[in-house]
Formats: structure tokens, sequence, C-alpha cells
């Protein structure tokens, strides 16, 4: 899927929609891709002469690059980070860097799913996570 068509699923948009294109594999898990272009808020003043991608936006890109893994159930819910586990940043990514996401669904309880992901820079890891989410009905939420 394109951007485009991702905006069906992710409720995110500009600046926040962190995710150019996403997949899912035959295996079962889901790809997703974003390429720094450099532009981004994120890194202007991160750090000025020196642009690295911030942690917390790799996380953030690497949520929104697993949409494919449950796009059947996040259609009308509102997703939300519920907690964040063994994160780790190898490398740093930098403007012109394409980040390639794998993700790995683990487990689900009821509206709560666990999930694992890599993310790649040319075939070295820059980062891994693994992340607990809720989809909430939106009337649920004040």
């Amino acid at each position: 899927m394109n951007r485009e068509e991702l905006k069906a699923i992710l409720p995110q948009r500009e600046p926040m929609l962190l995710v150019d294109e996403a997949w899912k594999n035959e295996d079962g898990t889901a790809g997703g891709q974003y390429t720094v272009r450099g532009d981004e808020f994120f890194v202007q003043g991160h750090f000025p002469g020196n642009p690295v991608v911030p942690g917390v936006i790799l996380c953030e890109m690497a949520a929104q690059c697993s949409c494919m893994l449950m796009a059947d159930k996040v259609q009308g819910k509102i997703t939300m980070f519920t907690g964040l586990d063994h994160v780790k940043f190898k490398n740093p990514v930098r403007p012109g860097d394409t980040v390639v996401f794998t993700a790995t669904h683990l487990r689900a309880m009821s509206f709560i799913h666990k999930v694992s992901v890599v993310g790649e820079v040319d075939g070295k890891t820059v980062v891994s996570l693994e992340f607990t989410i809720a989809l909430v009905d939106p009337s649920t939420v004040q």
C-alpha cells in the first residue's frame, strides 16, 4: 500500500504520517518503510550540523509500519501505545536513509496487541523493539 492508501488504515496525517509504503508478507509478518528526506521537523533541530532521527520517532515509524498486521482490526478504532519494551537503538538514522521495518504479531488479549519490530537501513539493524497497543472504540475516549 502506498501513502494515500494507508490513510484509510492509519489515523496519522502529515507531518506525523511516518510510513511511505507498507505490505503484508506471505509468512504473516508485515513490512513498511520510510525514507528520511531531511526537511522533517524532527531532524531540523536534532542536531544542527549532524541531523539524526530521534529514537522516539523511530518507535513511531515502527508502529505505523506495522499497521498491515492488523489492518482489518484497526478500522474505526483509535490505536494507542500502552507500552514499549526491549527498545534498542543500534545505529543512527540520517537524512537520505530508508528504514525498512519488519513486524511480527506476538499475541492478542481482547483489544490489546503485542508486536515485535526490527528496523534496518541497508541491511543493518538500527532499532528493535516490542510495543503494546490498545485498539479502542472512539466512543470510550474523552
